[in-house]
């Protein structure tokens, strides 16, 4: 119900003021639907490393295994416009209403044109003060799994001068990808510590990104209840 409420809000007039007062908007649907999430099916949050949450524009690296983090970390962190799948545009009043908040959408069948895309309109949203939101492995993956890191984001990081911001949690094992089930537990996220582009490569900082979070994800994982998810 506030999905279709709040995107429907959102599309109509987001359009027509600040993008961050639309950012607001979304941001109270997150906190609703995250401290409902409390109430109704016990799923808590801790938080570690909030003293490495910066306060000038980043470019967040999240693992992504659930729809929770998309949420929460939008209550979390400082403004931030994500890097999506064109596809999720379409979807009825979440994509009409996310639309209005000028995400970056791109083609991902469209190889090294999706990334230059993605790079110009991130140096665009990150000169004008905005943060990017990316998932490296650029899907949402189960818990217990890893796939390549693509390199759009590192390549921006180089490009733009911009540090890297590294963001563990393991949401997936309290509700999964794909599923209605919310399972009570304390989700735990880790905010790593700035990787700074200055004299590396983008296989660099994709390296050092990936060996924090995979070893991160090692230490809080294994904990919930769909710890063991196989697909």
């Amino acid at each position: 119900m506030s999905t279709t409420f709040f995107g429907l809000l959102i599309a109509v007039v987001g359009w027509l003021i600040p993008s961050r007062w639309s950012y607001g908007l979304a941001r109270i649907w997150c906190m609703i639907n995250i401290y409902t999430l409390r109430l109704v099916c016990g799923l808590r949050w801790r938080v570690e490393g909030r003293a490495n949450i910066p306060t000038r524009p980043h470019i967040y690296f999240a693992k992504h295994q659930s729809t929770w983090e998309t949420m929460a970390l939008a209550m979390l962190l400082q403004p931030q416009v994500h890097v999506i799948k064109r596809e999720l545009l379409r979807i009825p009043f979440f994509g009409w209403g996310y639309s209005a908040m000028r995400p970056i959408a791109i083609d991902r069948a469209a190889g090294r044109a999706a990334v230059e895309q993605m790079v110009a309109q991130g140096r665009e949203r990150l000169t004008a003060g905005w943060s990017i939101m990316i998932f490296p492995e650029g899907t949402r993956v189960p818990p217990g799994r890893t796939e390549r890191y693509r390199m759009g984001g590192a390549i921006l990081a180089t490009e733009t001068g911009v540090p890297v911001l590294p963001i563990a949690h393991n949401a997936g094992e309290f509700w999964p990808r794909h599923s209605f089930v919310k399972w009570p537990g304390t989700i735990t996220v880790v905010i790593g510590e700035s990787i700074t582009p200055e004299g590396k490569t983008p296989d660099e900082i994709n390296a050092e990104a990936r060996e924090w979070l995979e070893a991160t994800m090692n230490r809080i994982g294994g904990v919930g209840p769909c710890a063991a998810q196989v697909e």
